[in-house]
């Protein structure tokens, strides 16, 4: 009778998720952060945005041309370098950063930011966003990416078999969201969010200077 108590004790909702998706849907309703867009933003004009619009800041060009050269460095060492030697820095970036922050920005400039295993792969960080988007949205297809083009596609093996830390995304990194559907990435729609979600906005904390 005590086991069957406490079983009844624990939520189905997280017990199910478990055995679908483990690592986002279960974490998605208790360890993540939402930002409200910046007011610097908010009478943009309503029309559909070039990818160039989402470099917002130099902090993120900079972060994003410091990624992008940390990727190619490692491309063109990749053939001379033996697989033992290759699987143990990877270990190594995995032993220094075992987590990974992801923060998601919509295009109105709202935006998730969550915490993950850096041995995690991009579909987890998928699979959070799509749990958080109204249900009218979910069956829409969308891509997370980097400024200027670095398409972070499940469907490209290249992409999806490898960890956040292989991706170069350890320890942190803004990735941009792109809908399939066009009136969607207009900057003056709202993030379809759930409502749930939206209520738990907070100002984005002011940089230090």
């Amino acid at each position: 009778m005590s086991e069957a108590e406490a079983s009844s004790s624990l939520p189905v909702a997280a017990s199910n998720d478990a055995a679908q998706m483990p690592p986002a849907p279960a974490l998605a309703e208790q360890s993540f952060k939402v930002y409200k867009p910046s007011d610097d933003t908010s009478a943009a004009p309503a029309r559909t945005l070039a990818d160039e619009y989402f470099t917002p800041t130099a902090a993120d060009l900079k972060a994003a041309q410091t990624q992008l050269a940390a990727r190619t460095q490692a491309l063109t060492n990749a053939p001379l370098k033996l697989k033992a030697t290759r699987e143990a820095e990877e270990k190594a970036k995995q032993d220094r950063w075992p987590t990974t922050t992801i923060r998601i920005r919509f295009t109105d400039r709202t935006q998730l930011e969550k915490t993950f295993p850096s041995t995690n792969k991009i579909r987890t960080v998928y699979a959070f966003v799509r749990e958080l988007l109204r249900e009218d949205v979910k069956p829409i297809k969308f891509v997370l990416y980097q400024p200027p083009k670095r398409d972070l596609k499940v469907s490209d093996p290249k992409v999806r078999d490898q960890t956040l830390v292989q991706l170069q995304l350890a320890p942190s990194s803004v990735l941009l969201l792109r809908f399939e559907d066009e009136s969607l990435n207009m900057s003056n729609v709202p993030a379809p969010l759930i409502g749930t979600v939206l209520s738990q906005a907070i100002d984005m904390p002011k940089p230090l200077r």
